[in-house]
């Protein structure tokens, strides 16, 4: 398997420094194929937090306090901006823990969270119109983690990289998206010697079923559950 991202022997030691600089690193990397995060990274777009434990006690709070600050600050008008929590530990055993960990974390976020679902998308992870919303915004989100059977998602520690929904609305309205998507695909299928078979476009199927990085069949569902308030 390809090794995009250096080796960090012990995240739950490393320093903020080594686990930004690693992701930093791994996105430069020549054959890393999304050129959304590459830009990201490139233009000084990415803000990178770190956390002890994905799912672990309060970590919810400080990182929907996070994602707050980051959606109030950033402008979606100068080009694509992420932010990217990286975790310490736990040791992730495989793509389903790591799946589990991810969906128990965003629950936890949107169960501390006391804004209304953003209302240009769906809080239902089976509708093909759903994102997930905190504090009031959309993020499309990616899941990164060490045992991730796809080069791009193969990180030393585990990481969800928060991306602004409307940054993609935006590019589908300029026109630039297809040749953009169709671009990350030809680059992924060059590293990869495939095509990732969960990527879809938004609107025709959930992008829920991406988040993890996870290969689900067309019978998954995501383990969430909004609030009865956001069902509507």
């Amino acid at each position: 398997m390809s090794q995009l991202a250096p080796q960090i022997p012990e995240p739950a030691a490393a320093t903020r420094q080594q686990l930004a600089s690693a992701l930093s690193e791994m996105v430069a990397h020549p054959d890393y194929p999304c050129l959304g995060a590459r830009s990201v990274f490139h233009r000084d777009r990415a803000t990178v937090h770190v956390y002890d434990e994905l799912a672990g006690a309060g970590v919810a709070e400080q990182l929907l306090a996070d994602l707050r600050t980051f959606a109030a600050a950033v402008n979606p008008e100068q080009g694509f901006a992420s932010l990217v929590a990286t975790f310490r530990g736990p040791s992730v055993l495989d793509e389903e823990h790591f799946e589990r960990l991810l969906w128990s974390q965003l629950e936890q976020i949107h169960m501390v969270d006391d804004a209304t679902w953003n209302p240009a998308v769906s809080a239902d992870p089976s509708d093909q119109h759903f994102a997930f919303s905190a504090g009031g915004t959309a993020y499309f989100i990616v899941g990164l983690h060490p045992r991730a059977s796809r080069d791009a998602r193969r990180t030393p520690a585990p990481t969800l990289v928060f991306n602004l929904h409307e940054q993609f609305e935006a590019l589908r309205a300029s026109g630039q998206f297809p040749r953009m998507r169709d671009k990350i695909r030809e680059r992924d299928e060059h590293l990869q010697g495939s095509v990732n078979p969960m990527v879809a476009d938004h609107g025709e199927t959930s992008e829920a079923r991406q988040y993890s990085g996870r290969q689900v069949g067309p019978a998954w569902q995501a383990p969430f559950c909004p609030r009865p308030q956001e069902r509507s």
